[in-house]
């Protein structure tokens, strides 16, 4: 079976195309540049070069492919808007997966994209879901809550640096889950009969606000957390001024977001009956604590090397004797310096 994954390059799709390969995928990655993707050839992948944006660019890269994983979205600093790469671009890959006779197609939506008509990206999710059933392909929706991996940023290295962790509105608890483990779901949905057609939550153990990931992030790094709260409104009005500028509707887009993440109201879903239909072991699944902890240990440990090594060099410094300690010799007569 030949795999074509999309956004293969950026968090989950790297995740993504590393397990296909590993469990013996014939893996072709779509990708804008060879450079930025070089990594994805070491692996084994072969890479095509393509854009959702051009659509023109796509039968070449699904001749011979069975199934597509399409874990592509767009960034805030593109210069594509959110319409044109997660609408346009995925319309166009759905109608040239259907014409080159692809028999999967894995399409990562958000949880409660539905609920949100007014967040774009929210909305654009919901939009190709129905797309994509509509098409008549064999499709597989997995609706995601959030990801570990952006915590990291998030609260992780603030907290190290001291900087400044901020919080909007009134947290939204949300199940986050390792990208390594929503890899496991897409690659096992491709030989699971029962997923085909469907549309699951793929959701972490359970669902954590931004103050019970700070206390964590505290209590593993030694650190006090520097929290900031933005005022809702004031989130709103910043979003409303970059409306007004073409490079920041993607910005102004994203913001949009972050108000689901402070409306309260949790992103989570039952996870039982998903773990039933993919055959998988929920107690194999990263916890959210355990993900932070292996993380703070890492860099705690790397920290406290470099420190070692400061501190060494320091030591081997200062025990390097003080040219003015050297003796010297004046008309013949070693003399020392201080008069001695």
């Amino acid at each position: 079976m030949t795999l074509l994954i999309v956004g293969a390059t950026g968090t989950l799709g790297r995740q993504v195309a590393r397990r296909a390969i590993d469990e013996g995928y014939k893996v072709r990655c779509l990708v804008r540049s060879t450079k930025k993707a070089a990594f994805l050839k070491e692996w084994g992948a072969e890479l095509v070069l393509g854009d959702l944006c051009y659509p023109q660019t796509l039968p070449g890269a699904l001749e011979g492919v069975t199934a597509v994983i399409d874990a592509a979205t767009s960034r805030p600093t593109d210069s594509l808007s959110i319409k044109q790469v997660d609408w346009d671009g995925k319309v166009s890959l759905i109608q040239a997966a259907k014409a080159a006779g692809v028999e999967r197609f894995i399409f990562f939506s958000i949880l409660e994209a539905d609920k949100y008509p007014e967040v774009p990206l929210m909305e654009i999710k919901r939009c190709t879901e129905l797309f994509l059933a509509e098409s008549g392909l064999n499709y597989t929706i997995l609706r995601l809550a959030g990801f570990m991996q952006g915590l990291i940023g998030q609260y992780g290295i603030p907290i190290l640096e001291n900087q400044p962790v901020w919080v909007t509105g009134e947290s939204s608890p949300v199940a986050y889950m390792d990208t390594l483990d929503i890899a496991k779901f897409a690659i096992k949905a491709l030989n699971v009969p029962e997923t085909q057609k469907q549309t699951f939550p793929v959701v972490g153990t359970r669902p954590w606000s931004a103050e019970e990931i700070i206390k964590v992030c505290e209590r593993l790094s030694g650190k006090e957390a520097r929290v900031t709260r933005m005022p809702i409104n004031l989130l709103r009005t910043v979003r409303r001024c970059l409306r007004f500028f073409q490079w920041g509707w993607n910005v102004a887009d994203r913001l949009a977001f972050t108000e689901v993440l402070a409306s309260g109201k949790p992103l989570n879903a039952s996870m039982d009956e998903v773990y039933q239909v993919f055959g998988l072991d929920p107690q194999q699944t990263t916890t959210l604590e355990s993900y932070l902890q292996e993380y703070f240990s890492r860099i705690m440990k790397k920290l406290k090397e470099l420190d070692y090594e400061k501190n060494k060099a320091k030591k081997q410094k200062s025990n390097k004797k003080s040219p003015f300690k050297q003796p010297a010799k004046i008309n013949g007569q070693e003399s020392r310096v201080n008069g001695q």
